[in-house]
């Protein structure tokens, strides 16, 4: 939903031990054996942004979505097809545990992917406190009462930030961690009650890898409009 790619140049689109000897004896919980065998499908994954969330954090983008948002900020990350197929250890060790403190999830929908989601935030929080921001399509009120699928209570209980609701483009208020006015920002832990989510200035960060331009964060219908416009001779010429 927040991460923008567009190709500048015809190349091959890139996409983006235990302590002791009695513990390592030490049976092993049903979670920790689970969190070991999911496989997630990621669009996408950023080791280090202060795009989406306060501080510098990591965020994972997932593949597939069941919503289909009218004009969704990541139209490529919609269908459910294969893109990088990985455990929750494979995605750990991408990430920058000891320059971050926190993560974000987003997607298309981490709701789809809930159970390999939370497998991936209790593994990062065996090595350290991270905080969590997830973005969802679903109301918090339906992933209560009727969630899809039977792991969304597991990351529920793992998330200190949601950001609920579709996202409406005619509401893109340019304001705010979140991409359109009718999505809420719950605060489902204290963990980040201190943060202004709902007011605060949009950041954007801009890549260019390998002949794609890519962002990481929200961007304003303005700046959207202008990023899908930019072709590499734009670029050739500001450098």
């Amino acid at each position: 939903m927040i991460y923008y790619t567009r190709t500048l140049v015809p190349i091959r689109t890139s996409y983006l031990l235990a302590n002791s000897i009695i513990e390592s004896q030490l049976p092993m919980s049903n979670h920790e054996h689970s969190d070991f065998a999911h496989v997630l499908n990621i669009a996408a994954i950023a080791a280090r942004t202060q795009a989406l969330g306060p501080g510098t954090r990591a965020v994972v983008w997932v593949q597939g979505c069941s919503f289909h948002c009218p004009g969704c900020l990541a139209p490529k990350w919609i269908p459910f097809v294969p893109a990088m197929e990985l455990t929750p250890q494979a995605i750990l060790e991408k990430l920058d545990l000891d320059r971050i403190s926190g993560m974000t999830f987003s997607g298309g929908e981490p709701m789809e992917q809930a159970a390999g989601l939370a497998a991936l935030t209790r593994l990062a929080r065996q090595k350290k406190n991270l905080d969590l921001i997830c973005f969802t399509g679903y109301r918090y009120e339906r992933l209560l009462n009727n969630p899809p699928n039977s792991g969304v209570a597991e990351l529920l209980a793992e998330v200190d930030v949601l950001v609920d609701g579709p996202f409406v483009q005619a509401l893109n208020d340019s304001v705010g961690l979140r991409g359109s006015s009718n999505q809420r920002v719950l605060h489902l832990t204290s963990k980040l009650r201190g943060h202004n989510f709902e007011s605060h200035t949009r950041n954007i960060e801009i890549t260019i890898t390998d002949g794609e331009l890519a962002f990481i964060g929200i961007p304003t219908p303005g700046l959207l409009s202008a990023m899908r416009s930019v072709t590499f001779a734009d670029i050739e010429r500001t450098e």
